[in-house]
């Protein structure tokens, strides 16, 4: 496979993660994944500002989640994000440390 063929790839590939979890599962809460999985949207939105950086494109935090979730992130909020337990906050604060804090 040729370079351009696989960045095609990848890119379709991001665009389907995407939209699954933007369009067909907003149910599914940042904190879950990131206690589960060790990223969520926020950490998709931060990656593309990392890679628009990357190519000399100047995206702040904001900018970058609102190109992410199609919407001003306070929108999202409102519209899909449910208040955090005790326990999802405790171990978010955990999950944080060791998948953003301690690998930046």
């Amino acid at each position: 496979m040729d370079d351009q063929t696989r960045i095609e790839i990848e890119a379709a590939a991001f665009r389907r993660l995407r939209k699954h979890l933007i369009e067909e599962r907003p149910d599914a809460q940042n904190i879950d994944m990131m206690n589960l999985a060790g990223f969520c949207r926020n950490c998709l939105s931060r990656w593309y500002q990392e890679a628009a950086a990357d190519h000399g494109i100047t995206l702040d935090k904001m900018e970058a989640r609102e190109i992410y979730y199609g919407m001003p992130f306070s929108e999202w909020k409102a519209k899909y994000q449910t208040e955090a337990n005790a326990d999802q906050q405790a171990a978010f604060e955990q999950s944080f440390k060791e998948n953003v804090t301690d690998k930046s």
